[in-house]
């Protein structure tokens, strides 16, 4: 005799049917995670502008300056190195007590 299926009945006898869904939940979660990551660094800005700056560690010996200008991007480090070299004084810098810097230009 043959067994007539009735509407939203469901004939499978996988027990592993369940668990599929929660593999697309998990991509879709996954998914979100990773766009909001890469919304909260900045990485969209980065690519999109032609002209950055960024400044790493501010304030530590690890400090770095990273510049991209068109599609070239610069590193430069700090150094504890003096240098000197012939010019023209161009003015004065002066560090505040609150870690600014203030430059005064010559006259």
């Amino acid at each position: 005799m043959r067994r007539i299926r009735k509407l939203g009945e469901q004939e499978s006898d996988d027990p592993l049917q369940g668990v599929a869904n929660f593999f697309d939940i998990g991509i879709v979660f996954a998914l979100g995670f990773l766009l909001s990551l890469i919304a909260y660094i900045g990485i969209p800005e980065i690519m999109q502008r032609d002209d950055v700056t960024f400044v790493k560690n501010p304030g530590t010996r690890e400090m770095e300056i990273i510049q991209k200008k068109g599609k070239k991007m610069e590193r430069y480090r700090v150094t504890r190195e003096s240098l000197s070299g012939d010019g023209v004084r161009l003015g004065t810098a002066y560090r505040l007590k609150t870690g600014e810097v203030l430059y005064v230009p010559e006259e």
